[in-house]
């Protein structure tokens, strides 16, 4: 996985995290799930990630 592909994923999941937590705080339920969504989002891209390093290591 390429640097900018790390930071652009960390990004992802940091601005999932924030809008989860201030869609909890403010019991907005759309920005809390839509704060989830992006997060699972940022993970998934990282997995494939990781599988593609995986195979470019062979």
């Amino acid at each position: 996985m390429g640097l900018g592909d790390k930071i652009k994923n960390a990004a992802e999941h940091a601005t999932g995290k924030a809008k989860e937590t201030t869609g909890d705080a403010t019991n907005n339920d759309d920005l809390k799930a839509d704060g989830m969504k992006d997060q699972v989002s940022a993970d998934a891209k990282k997995v494939g990630e990781n599988v593609k390093d995986e195979f470019k290591k062979d």
